[in-house]
């Protein structure tokens, strides 16, 4: 299973950099033709599956149920977020992460109690993506994957890592992992039906509106919120004024803020949110 994952995603990374030497508008999306298809499918499967189970779920289980599955897969993701921020030089945050899958474990009734939040010690958000980026790995082009979703070159060799240490796919047997990764994603779904439904209203381009949030956020994610000047100014030749038909297509695609708060929320999971253990 392990090995399987990490070659198709491999087979799918060679098709994204291939898909890159076709070049468009946009320099971080040289592969858009393949990444809208691929936006399109994703989008497609979650209207006729994804949407109705999480509905489903959300409303055959009451909100203290459904908090308790969320904290014991969000445990589960503490370890490897620890050991993410050792690897980033960044002792202290991984303390607090070991700290908290301890205290959630064993007060928190083997994580289904977040008693860790309650007594101060921040939840972090790490993945093998933003390790590279912390070591100055470029995000290379934008790639939208089938069921994975918004990625880039960088975020999919992470998530070749983050697949094969994720503890949820290497349990056995078997029929418990697959039980525990759908009722993870599930539930993750569920945790975000209101913000899909605010997005869908407000965003007139959604590809360009997720594409965009996505990068905005990893690159936030990777410097923990504060990322250096350079990177937040627009390239200068970026900055020139557009033409009138590009400037009329970016208003009409610009979302307000309530669709950007949205985003933000469906993009907390990291590119590998559809097969990580929470965050």
């Amino acid at each position: 299973m392990r090995r399987m994952a990490r070659d198709f995603l491999l087979v799918m990374l060679l098709v994204g950099a291939a898909g890159c030497a076709t070049t468009n508008g946009d320099r971080r999306d040289p592969a858009e033709g393949f990444n809208r298809a691929m936006f399109s499918f994703n989008d497609g499967f979650d209207e006729a599956i994804g949407k109705p189970v999480a509905t489903a779920y959300r409303n055959a289980l009451p909100s203290p149920v459904r908090s308790a599955v969320r904290n014991f897969f969000a445990n589960i993701a503490d370890l490897w977020i620890g050991a993410n921020n050792l690897l980033q030089g960044k002792p202290a945050d991984t303390v607090t992460d070991w700290a908290r899958f301890a205290f959630n474990s064993s007060i928190g009734l083997f994580g289904l109690i977040d008693v860790a939040s309650e007594i101060g010690l921040e939840k972090h958000d790490e993945d093998f993506g933003q390790t590279f980026g912390r070591w100055g790995v470029s995000d290379g082009a934008y790639l939208v994957w089938p069921f994975l979703g918004s990625s880039d070159v960088r975020d999919t060799v992470g998530l070749v890592f983050d697949l094969s240490l994720d503890p949820i796919l290497l349990h056995e047997p078997v029929r418990v992992r697959n039980a525990m990764t759908l009722l993870r994603a599930t539930g993750k779904r569920a945790d975000l039906l209101d913000a899909s439904r605010i997005l869908e209203e407000a965003a007139l381009d959604k590809y360009v509106f997720q594409r965009d949030a996505y990068l905005q956020r990893r690159r936030s994610l990777i410097y923990d919120g504060n990322p250096p000047r350079a990177a937040r100014e627009v390239p200068r030749a970026e900055a020139s004024e557009p033409e009138p038909q590009a400037a009329a297509t970016t208003a009409a695609a610009r979302p307000d803020p309530a669709a950007m708060e949205a985003a933000v929320r469906m993009l907390e999971q990291p590119a590998s949110s559809a097969a990580s253990s929470g965050g």
